[in-house]
């Protein structure tokens, strides 16, 4: 016979392991939730009051996630219900890391933002739809090549 301490103690260890495994299979899926482009500069930090707070390594890719971030939340929601998460929220990694590649960036923008099949003449920016979307990412490789040149530039 065992003691009510050991099923106790029994029981409060499997609530726990299963608890972990949550938390682990949350942070193991933002690859498949995210999309492997997203997912090479972004990562989920932590879940912290029913927020899932996600790193990216720049701000460009912050303004991505922020695009879709219904869509990543509503994700989020139907795999993990029993996380009750009711945002996400993003930051800036501390981490420094390489400036994002053009076409990775245009390759994660919104799907209905891109047409396809156009003569674009070698500009990629074409192929956007949505001319205030177009224009945020030119002024994005605007500022990314500024800040590669330095002050001195």
């Amino acid at each position: 016979m065992k003691k009510a301490g050991d099923l106790l103690a029994s029981f409060l260890d499997e609530r726990v392991l299963k608890t972990a495994r949550g938390y682990s299979e949350l942070f193991s899926s933002w690859q498949s939730i995210a999309g492997d482009n997203i997912a090479a500069h972004s990562r989920i930090r932590e879940l912290e009051h029913s927020v899932v707070l996600v790193e990216a390594d720049h701000p460009g890719w912050i303004q991505i996630l922020q695009t879709r971030e219904k869509g990543l939340l509503d994700a989020l929601r139907r795999r993990f219900p029993e996380q009750n998460i009711t945002g996400i929220s993003f930051r800036l990694s501390r981490e420094r890391t390489e400036l994002p590649d053009k076409e990775a960036v245009l390759s994660a923008a919104p799907e209905p933002a891109i047409t396809g099949g156009e003569d674009t003449n070698g500009d990629p920016y074409e192929k956007i739809k949505d001319e205030h979307f177009r224009e945020t990412l030119k002024r994005l490789e605007e500022s990314i090549v500024l800040r590669s040149k330095g002050p001195y530039g």
